[in-house]
Protein backbone atom coordinates (compact mmCIF):
# COMPACT_ATOMS: atom_id res chain seq x y z
CA UNK A 1 0.00 0.00 0.00
CA UNK A 2 2.42 2.61 1.53
CA UNK A 3 5.54 1.41 -0.64
CA UNK A 4 3.35 0.81 -3.75
CA UNK A 5 3.19 4.86 -4.36
CA UNK A 6 6.47 4.71 -5.74
CA UNK A 7 6.60 3.10 -9.25
CA UNK A 8 9.60 2.90 -11.76
CA UNK A 9 11.39 5.73 -9.78
CA UNK A 10 8.04 7.68 -9.50
CA UNK A 11 6.13 9.16 -7.03
CA UNK A 12 2.47 8.19 -7.97
CA UNK A 13 -0.89 9.20 -6.69
CA UNK A 14 -3.22 11.82 -6.26
CA UNK A 15 -2.25 14.77 -4.92
CA UNK A 16 1.29 14.90 -6.41
CA UNK A 17 2.39 17.25 -8.88
CA UNK A 18 4.07 16.08 -11.89
CA UNK A 19 6.92 17.68 -10.37
CA UNK A 20 7.76 16.13 -7.56
CA UNK A 21 6.97 12.77 -8.75
CA UNK A 22 9.90 12.87 -10.99
CA UNK A 23 11.98 12.60 -8.13
CA UNK A 24 11.49 10.61 -4.97
CA UNK A 25 11.29 13.20 -2.21
CA UNK A 26 9.96 13.31 1.38
CA UNK A 27 7.31 15.80 -0.01
CA UNK A 28 6.51 13.93 -2.62
CA UNK A 29 5.65 10.56 -0.80
CA UNK A 30 3.74 12.97 2.05
CA UNK A 31 1.66 14.15 -0.75
CA UNK A 32 1.21 11.03 -1.90
CA UNK A 33 0.56 9.18 1.86
CA UNK A 34 -1.65 12.40 2.10
CA UNK A 35 -3.70 11.08 -0.81
CA UNK A 36 -4.42 7.67 0.13
CA UNK A 37 -4.98 8.24 3.72
CA UNK A 38 -7.76 11.00 2.86
CA UNK A 39 -9.32 8.99 -0.09
CA UNK A 40 -9.59 5.88 2.70
CA UNK A 41 -11.35 8.38 5.13
CA UNK A 42 -13.42 9.73 2.50
CA UNK A 43 -14.23 6.63 0.97
CA UNK A 44 -15.22 4.71 4.12
CA UNK A 45 -16.54 7.12 6.03
CA UNK A 46 -15.53 8.46 9.66
CA UNK A 47 -18.20 6.40 11.46
CA UNK A 48 -17.09 3.34 9.63
CA UNK A 49 -13.08 4.51 10.18
CA UNK A 50 -14.34 4.44 13.86
CA UNK A 51 -16.02 1.35 13.96
CA UNK A 52 -13.67 -0.77 12.54
CA UNK A 53 -10.17 0.48 13.97
CA UNK A 54 -8.79 1.40 16.78
CA UNK A 55 -7.78 4.38 15.46
CA UNK A 56 -8.03 7.61 17.86
CA UNK A 57 -10.33 10.09 16.29
CA UNK A 58 -7.83 13.10 16.39
CA UNK A 59 -6.03 10.69 13.85
CA UNK A 60 -8.84 9.58 11.48
CA UNK A 61 -9.76 13.69 11.45
CA UNK A 62 -5.99 14.70 10.81
CA UNK A 63 -6.08 11.81 7.92
CA UNK A 64 -9.12 13.46 6.60
CA UNK A 65 -7.73 16.37 6.32
CA UNK A 66 -4.67 15.47 4.71
CA UNK A 67 -2.26 16.40 7.91
CA UNK A 68 -0.92 13.01 7.88
CA UNK A 69 2.69 13.33 9.27
CA UNK A 70 1.87 13.02 12.81
CA UNK A 71 -0.09 9.81 12.37
CA UNK A 72 1.35 6.14 13.30
CA UNK A 73 2.24 4.26 10.50
CA UNK A 74 0.33 1.34 12.54
CA UNK A 75 -2.77 4.25 12.43
CA UNK A 76 -2.03 5.01 8.98
CA UNK A 77 -1.73 1.40 7.96
CA UNK A 78 -5.21 0.19 9.79
CA UNK A 79 -6.85 3.59 8.08
CA UNK A 80 -6.63 2.16 4.34
CA UNK A 81 -6.78 -1.31 5.06
CA UNK A 82 -10.65 -0.69 5.90
CA UNK A 83 -11.31 0.59 2.05
CA UNK A 84 -8.63 -1.82 0.70
CA UNK A 85 -9.88 -4.60 2.24
CA UNK A 86 -6.60 -6.01 3.72
CA UNK A 87 -5.36 -6.62 7.39
CA UNK A 88 -3.31 -3.88 8.91
CA UNK A 89 -0.94 -5.84 10.61
CA UNK A 90 -0.32 -7.67 7.29
CA UNK A 91 0.21 -4.24 5.47
CA UNK A 92 2.77 -2.92 8.44
CA UNK A 93 4.89 -6.10 7.57
CA UNK A 94 4.73 -5.77 3.97
CA UNK A 95 5.76 -2.19 4.19
CA UNK A 96 8.73 -3.26 6.65
CA UNK A 97 9.67 -5.94 4.27
CA UNK A 98 9.84 -3.11 1.43
CA UNK A 99 11.71 -0.92 3.65
CA UNK A 100 14.57 -3.57 4.40
CA UNK A 101 15.04 -4.87 1.05
CA UNK A 102 15.30 -1.66 -0.17
CA UNK A 103 17.87 -1.10 2.23
CA UNK A 104 19.60 -4.20 1.09
CA UNK A 105 19.39 -3.32 -2.53
CA UNK A 106 20.50 0.35 -1.77
CA UNK A 107 23.35 -0.91 0.37
CA UNK A 108 22.13 0.85 3.34
CA UNK A 109 22.88 0.23 6.88
CA UNK A 110 20.78 2.51 9.59
CA UNK A 111 23.55 4.78 10.50
CA UNK A 112 24.01 5.94 7.05
CA UNK A 113 20.22 6.05 6.61
CA UNK A 114 19.54 7.91 9.96
CA UNK A 115 22.51 10.39 9.19
CA UNK A 116 20.52 10.80 5.56
CA UNK A 117 17.26 12.21 7.16
CA UNK A 118 15.67 15.45 8.84
CA UNK A 119 14.15 13.14 11.50
CA UNK A 120 15.68 13.10 14.60
CA UNK A 121 16.49 9.49 14.94
CA UNK A 122 19.80 7.76 15.92
CA UNK A 123 20.57 4.80 13.95
CA UNK A 124 19.82 2.13 16.61
CA UNK A 125 16.14 4.16 16.60
CA UNK A 126 15.61 3.95 12.88
CA UNK A 127 16.56 0.29 13.03
CA UNK A 128 13.61 -0.14 16.09
CA UNK A 129 10.68 1.35 13.71
CA UNK A 130 11.72 -0.35 10.77
CA UNK A 131 11.90 -3.72 12.61
CA UNK A 132 8.42 -2.76 13.93
CA UNK A 133 9.74 -2.22 18.03
CA UNK A 134 9.44 1.49 18.10
CA UNK A 135 6.92 3.59 16.45
CA UNK A 136 7.16 5.57 13.31
CA UNK A 137 4.93 8.66 12.20
CA UNK A 138 3.80 8.69 8.42
CA UNK A 139 6.07 11.94 7.80
CA UNK A 140 9.73 9.90 9.48
CA UNK A 141 7.99 6.74 6.94
CA UNK A 142 8.22 9.06 4.09
CA UNK A 143 11.83 10.62 5.07
CA UNK A 144 13.37 6.88 5.32
CA UNK A 145 11.65 5.57 2.18
CA UNK A 146 12.18 8.82 0.12
CA UNK A 147 16.40 7.91 1.04
CA UNK A 148 15.62 4.35 0.25
CA UNK A 149 14.32 5.39 -3.22
CA UNK A 150 16.64 7.30 -4.33
CA UNK A 151 19.53 5.09 -3.16
CA UNK A 152 18.47 2.55 -5.21
CA UNK A 153 18.74 4.21 -8.85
Amino acid sequence: MFHEVVEDGRVSGAGVADADADEVTPAALRSAFEALLSESVAEAGRERMRDETDVDEASIEAAAAGDVSGISVTDAAAIVAVTADRDADAVVAELRDHLLMGMATAVLDVDTLAAAIDADLTGQEVQQALEGRAGMTVGQLAEVMAVIERRKR
